[in-house]
């Protein structure tokens, strides 16, 4: 792998790392400490995403104009900024506005990266995005670890601590990604897509795999909303909610050689891919209803996981299959966005389903939902075949 590469594997490392600080504990941070209900804290998550949405587009239009260096240090550099006001000044109604000008700012640089990584490794394929993805897993394995000691001790340690990898972050992309050779017009963002639908029986299909994926996301983001505040409720501590998404990362990295024979096996058939997937997240629901002690919630989140590894990376590859040629960026531009819109609506909807009915509805929704998310999955290919029948029927009447 070039160092080039390397340089912007341990930068996304170091990123991430840094947002992993805050975003595990944030609900909890606004429940108990400030004493917001859990429909105001989802309120703020809701609008930190929606910031985020309008970061990512923004982030893919700075690329192709001003390139990757440039749109990069200008997303740290006011991400810094807001960091540093968020470890001076965090009672509720600076916290919520500096939250959201971070997920703004942080929108910007993370589809920056992505396109980063693949103009300057082209050759890299797959290889080059996988890098990224372990390198973000890496970071969700280590950040809330290390974060929910901090918090155990006070929870201004946190903020401080995202503070310092961010200001390494900075440091690492000023003196690194510069000498970076990035064409602004190697890579094509949503804003340039300008041409009408042609085809419309992938785009339909693209939208009905959305929907089930949308509902993946809502209830996926309750584990960093709703049920972080339910483990504290029922006498889960902080390092130990944290160590949960260690569990997630390390569980994603290290247990790719055990996947992989699976993947291989249906790798052609991304819709068995989905539903295997969904119905693992599903039963993952069920335990964390019924969880009580923290030896079953690392249970939930270990299914939980496998279940993330079977979805998340096949809604994108199933995108790309789907996209007529040049429209691939898109088409993923689509699917990045309903997967954001998920942690946007699924917090505030959470927060409001505990705050009025309590977890047990909610658990029983969420599986509902996700349940949807099978249909769409089976469904999603009905415009492609009813497109081949309505041509084969045209060719048999000439």
């Amino acid at each position: 792998m070039p160092k080039r590469v390397w340089l912007l594997i341990i930068g996304m490392l170091v990123n991430v790392t840094g947002n992993s600080f805050l975003w595990p504990l944030t609900t909890i941070y606004m429940h108990d400490y400030l004493g917001k209900s859990l429909s105001v804290a989802g309120l703020v998550l809701m609008v930190n995403a929606g910031a985020a949405i309008i970061g990512n587009l923004l982030g893919g239009l700075l690329f192709d104009r001003i390139g990757g260096y440039r749109s990069i240090m200008g997303g740290i550099i006011v991400t810094t900024l807001a960091l540093a006001g968020l470890t001076v000044w965090h009672d509720f109604m600076q916290f919520a506005v500096l939250y959201t000008i971070i997920g703004f700012s942080g929108g910007i640089v993370f589809p920056s990266m992505y396109a980063m990584v693949g103009t300057v490794w082209p050759e890299g394929g797959r290889k080059a995005f996988n890098a990224i993805y372990l390198a973000q897993n890496v970071g969700v394995a280590i950040g809330p670890a290390l974060a929910g000691f901090l918090a155990a001790y006070s929870f201004d340690y946190i903020f401080a601590a995202n503070l310092g990898m961010y200001i390494l972050f900075f440091l690492i992309a000023f003196f690194g990604f510069r000498s970076l050779s990035i064409s602004p017009m190697s890579h094509t963002s949503v804003f340039n897509e300008k041409k009408k639908i042609r085809k419309a029986a992938p785009f339909y299909a693209l939208m009905i795999v959305s929907i089930g994926y949308l509902l993946c996301w809502i209830g996926y983001v309750q584990w960093q909303s709703t049920i972080s505040a339910y483990t504290q409720e029922i006498g889960i501590t902080l390092p130990q909610y944290s160590l949960l998404w260690t569990v997630n990362g390390l569980l994603i990295v290290l247990g790719q050689p055990f996947i992989q024979p699976i993947i291989r096996r249906i790798e052609d058939n991304i819709k068995r891919q989905l539903v295997i997937g969904i119905v693992i997240m599903m039963v993952s629901y069920v335990v964390v209803a019924f969880a009580e002690e923290f030896s079953m919630f690392v249970i939930a989140m270990v299914i939980l996981t496998v279940g993330e590894m079977f979805v998340w990376p096949a809604v994108p590859a199933l995108a790309n299959q789907l996209a007529p040629k040049g429209r691939e960026g898109f088409y993923q531009g689509i699917v990045n966005s309903v997967a954001t819109s998920g942690r946007m609506i699924g917090p505030f909807f959470g927060g409001l389903m505990v705050d009025l009915y309590g977890m047990p509805a909610l658990f029983g929704v969420i599986t509902l939902l996700v349940s949807v998310s099978i249909a769409t999955s089976l469904l999603y290919d009905y415009p492609l075949k009813k497109e081949i029948k309505e041509q084969l029927q045209e060719n048999n009447m000439e």
